[in-house]
């Protein structure tokens, strides 16, 4: 984002709270039969119970995400840095989607899906002792307030308890602080400090503008008035980049707690998919089959965790080759290939990221197993590649060899294998355009702002914990292939973690092989 302008506050940073909670409670007030009567008022701020006033033992991840600010600590010495959580958004009218805070802003706080929309934490530089850490948070309102029953936003009528500071304070470790001292914040920023751009475009919008009138004072106070100065804020400001990057690297390796709540995430996951195996009689009964499927991940998911990682693929029959298919609106027919593609988030927002391709009526045909364990063989290739030490594209490199080798024997290719690996070429990738692995954490693609150097170029290590995903898919209109092959789609997707000497497949225990996944589709169905 781009902004120029003179250094005066924006709109934005004069309102108050009053005001923009007024916004909130207000969105459909032509419809609002909220009593105003002075009776009214009085008689629902008494009544009520004392609080429970407990103060919760630190949560399990209170102490990683202390160990992770230390590290960003280290690579931004005497400068502020501000990571938002970001703020609900519209859905409709008077409806949001449910809140998710920024994966940033979860790593380095060890909040959850049970962190406040809205919520930003900042890291004030504290000269020898690196940064002191506040996140800043609308506390909840007393019941004697109108928001606590006349804000469908925020009000705890509405929306159920909310934490109070010493609440947060004691859960997190960290020092606790009301939003309205947020100002303080700002009225503090200077040219060095970072915001995390993305995360809250309101909160990036006021760091702006308050980074302008810095900069403004700045050139009046050292009399240079005749000194040009630019009032104008690159969208891409390398400084808030550079925080973003060292945000997003530190994620790619795993701490203790992360790789737990992983392996908790693909248990949960390997639980959906055998409820969804054994929903398929009425899985198959439906005419939105796939929407079924859907549905019955999605129950698991929000059973165990927070909710899916990402839109679930349940694409059935053609498509199957569809690579992003999430509209799930098909019928799942005998005889077709079900590629589903889902994951369950945790509620500390670790996600799976799992696939599983399989006959709807428990027997691939022989085309159908022919790319099935095609694919399977270019998944264990890969697998062969990881150990510390190796170079992450080489995991790719090694799927391609197989998907290049299996599609020239078949005459699909205009050329050798080993031509068509040639980078002028390619000629394989028409049937796998995507690539064989990413990064898995608090992101379903995590670590997504490494430089490459780091990612797609970068030394696997101890920790890391990615995808590995081969696939082929032959669309049902493409003429290079048989007519018995089009229409296929198959993708065999595994969660990975790099270890000390090698790597564990996370998902092994979801079944792989041709063999296993005939005989668990069989099992489900009785």
């Amino acid at each position: 984002m781009t902004n120029t302008g003179d250094a005066t506050a924006t709109a934005h940073e004069a309102r108050s709270l009053d005001e923009t909670t007024a916004e909130e409670s207000g969105r459909n007030a032509n419809r609002s039969t909220t009593p105003e009567s002075e009776g009214f008022k009085s008689f629902i701020r008494g009544g009520w119970a004392d609080r429970d006033e407990t103060l919760p033992a630190p949560r399990e991840q209170a102490a990683f995400a202390a160990s992770r600010r230390e590290r960003v600590s280290a690579a931004f010495p005497g400068q502020r840095l501000i990571i938002p959580a970001g703020d609900m958004k519209q859905r409709a009218n008077d409806t949001d989607y449910p809140f998710r805070a920024h994966s940033a802003f979860a790593h380095l706080t060890g909040w959850g899906s049970d962190s406040e929309p809205g919520a930003v934490l900042v890291m004030e530089p504290a000269g020898d002792a690196g940064h002191t850490a506040t996140v800043y948070f609308r506390e909840r309102a007393g019941r004697d307030s109108e928001e606590f029953y006349a804000n469908p936003a925020i009000g705890e009528f509405w929306i159920g308890a909310r934490p109070s500071l010493a609440h947060v304070a004691a859960d997190l470790q960290l020092e606790a602080r009301g939003i309205a001292d947020l100002d303080q914040v700002v009225d503090a920023v200077d040219t060095a400090t970072l915001v995390l751009r993305e995360a809250d475009l309101a909160v990036t919008e006021r760091v702006d503008h308050a980074r302008l009138r810095y900069a403004a004072e700045a050139a009046l106070s050292t009399n240079a008035a005749d000194t040009p100065f630019s009032l104008e804020v690159n969208a891409e400001h390398e400084p808030d980049a550079e925080l973003a990057r060292v945000l997003s690297e530190l994620r790619l390796v795993k701490d203790d707690y992360e790789v737990a709540e992983l392996r908790a995430a693909v248990d949960a996951t390997e639980r959906g998919f055998a409820e969804v195996l054994a929903e398929l009689p009425r899985i198959t009964s439906e005419v939105r089959g796939e929407r079924v499927i859907e549905g019955v991940f999605a129950t698991r998911a929000r059973l165990d965790g927070n909710d899916v990682g990402y839109a679930s693929i349940a694409a059935a029959g053609p498509h199957a080759t569809i690579l992003h298919w999430t509209r799930n609106d098909g019928p799942v027919v005998p005889g077709d290939l079900v590629l589903l593609d889902a994951g369950v988030e945790r509620d500390s927002y670790y996600t799976a990221d799992i696939t599983r391709t399989f006959p709807v009526n428990g027997t691939f045909s022989p085309v159908q197993r022919q790319v099935y364990e095609a694919v399977l063989e270019a998944a264990d290739a890969a697998f062969r590649i990881v150990r510390p030490g190796a170079i992450f594209r080489e995991i790719h490199a090694a799927a391609m060899e197989v998907i290049a080798k299996r599609t020239a024997e078949w005459g699909f290719l205009p050329v050798s294998a080993e031509e068509s690996l040639r980078p002028e070429n390619q000629f394989h990738r028409r049937y796998m355009v995507h690539g064989t692995s990413h990064h898995l954490g608090l992101d379903v693609h995590d670590c997504a702002q490494a430089r490459r150097s780091m990612y797609l170029d970068g030394v696997l290590e101890a920790g890391m914990v990615f995808t590995i995903e081969p696939g082929l898919y032959f669309q049902p209109d493409d003429l290079t292939v048989p007519e018995e092959f089009r229409g296929i789609g198959v993708r065999i997707e595994d969660d990975i973690l790099v270890t000390a000497d090698g790597a564990e497949n996370l998902s092994a225990g979801i079944p792989r092989t041709a063999d296993e996944v005939e005989a668990w589709v069989r099992g489900a169905r009785g």
